[in-house]
């Protein structure tokens, strides 16, 4: 037998020490999010300042919650039968083996933060308003990503419809205002838990006559949460339901008033709306009102309807997570598709305000001065640009004249040790020589004029 090669010491630290191999560096974003850039920010720019104006004009304030939260929050309130909850939720454990997910909606969190932080002795109702990303692990199909964004109005301690009236006229008012004209709302009551436990065995034994027409899925659903079949959208599954009970069929007295209420507000407010007996969102908590913002358009004898947003009431949410029973009601809208939207209609955009003041410079003594000017500029509220990368006057000049400017301020070696600064009219041409320390005073007195 060959005598095996006894290997050195020298040898195991060369083994030891040698680095492994790279790994490769994929120059994209993950599957399902992506960069938003600054051809498409005008757009965003648009949404966000419309929809937060219409909360303040409301009177709703802001909250930021967490985008993390504990996994519990989630699976408790949405519901163990959900899509959500089931395959769509990035949940992780710490190092500290606490079991953690990424928020895939934010109105749990509002609900954990109203408990914990003792707004239930705030006037009611407590009317809160949020914006940010949501994460859920979905397959990334048109208009969906596994990064959105969501705006979204919450308003805790009331359950007048009024209140459900006016956040379906919130929603509405902001789409329409992004230049999102055809906008219908669907609207559908799915009860209260009393009265929607006997709807729920009526969709029970009417689907399980038809269990072997229904997809993979729905099967699953008629087991854990047979509701959530009235929302599939494959073929099959939508012929079946057509058949199916509906909810506000089955609704008890109070539900009914309720509903009614509601519709009747809609009428008085002139939101078009149509009742849709299959409208009962993704989440397990809501009550009584279900509803959403569709955007709908003809292309030829094609009709297309795209779902900007919706909301509906969660009365039983706030006590099911620990506290008060708490009456509430909210809505979101996707921040993505608005945007996507508003581009494919050629909707109004967000402009910047145009600078009206340029400020040019020689020399590096010069330019240390301009610093110092452009912030004063600034601090008095005047717009004004500059461009102190560039070299010669004539560069300068070029980039004021493309900006549309009306007045060039140009500050040399000379005029920074002199303390004066020269002052062009761009549209005449003419040049005037002023003290540094007058040059606010005397460019708010010609801007004026």
């Amino acid at each position: 037998m060959p005598r095996q090669k006894k290997i050195s010491k020298k040898s195991i630290r060369k083994i030891k020490a040698a680095k492994p191999e790279k790994e490769e560096l994929l120059l994209q974003s993950p599957r399902g999010m992506r960069d938003i850039l600054p051809a498409d920010q005008i757009y965003w720019q648009q949404v966000r300042r419309v929809s937060e104006k219409a909360a303040a004009d409301f009177g709703y304030r802001r909250i930021d919650v967490p985008l993390v939260e504990f996994t519990n929050i989630f699976s408790r309130s949405i519901g163990e039968g959900t899509d959500i909850i089931d395959k769509e939720m990035y949940s992780f454990s710490t190092k500290g083996g606490e079991k953690v997910s990424l928020r895939p909606e934010f109105t749990a969190g509002i609900a954990r933060a109203y408990i914990q932080h003792g707004m239930h002795v705030s006037p009611k109702p407590v009317k809160l308003y949020y914006t940010g990303p949501c994460y859920r692990y979905d397959r990334p199909q048109e208009g969906r990503f596994r990064e959105f964004f969501q705006f979204g109005c919450e308003a805790l301690g009331e359950q007048d419809p009024v209140i459900d009236a006016q956040m379906i006229q919130m929603g509405w008012r902001v789409i329409y205002q992004l230049g999102i004209k055809n906008v219908r709302v669907n609207v559908n009551s799915i009860g209260c838990p009393s009265c929607r436990k006997s709807y729920r065995n009526l969709l029970i034994h009417y689907f399980e006559s038809k269990k072997q027409k229904l997809c993979i899925d729905c099967k699953r659903r008629l087991e854990t949460n047979p509701l959530r079949i009235l929302d599939c959208k494959e073929d099959k599954c939508v012929q079946v339901r057509a058949s199916a009970p509906q909810s506000i069929d089955h609704l008890c007295e109070e539900c009914r008033t309720h509903f009614k209420e509601l519709l009747e507000y809609l009428e008085e407010l002139e939101i078009p709306f149509e009742l849709d007996s299959n409208l009962v969102r993704g989440l397990d908590y809501y009550t009584k009102t279900v509803f959403e913002f569709m955007s709908v358009s003809e292309s030829g004898e094609e009709k297309r309807k795209n779902a900007l947003g919706g909301g509906g009431r969660y009365d039983g949410l706030v006590k099911m997570l620990g506290g008060e029973n708490t009456p509430a009601v909210g809505f979101s809208l996707g921040l993505d598709r608005l945007a996507a939207e508003m581009k494919k209609l050629g909707a109004r955009i967000y402009k910047e305000p145009k600078p009206r003041v340029f400020l040019a410079q020689l020399g590096v003594f010069a330019k240390k001065k301009s610093l110092k000017m452009f912030e004063g500029l600034e601090r008095s509220g005047i717009r004004v640009a500059e461009s102190f990368g560039r070299g010669s006057l004539k560069s300068q000049l070029k980039v004021a004249d493309r900006l549309g400017v009306e007045i060039t301020l140009i500050l040399g070696q000379k005029e920074a040790i002199d303390q004066t600064v020269i002052v062009k009219d761009m549209a005449s041409g003419n040049q005037e020589i002023i003290d540094a320390g007058k040059v606010i005073d005397e460019i708010k007195r010609r801007l004026k004029k």
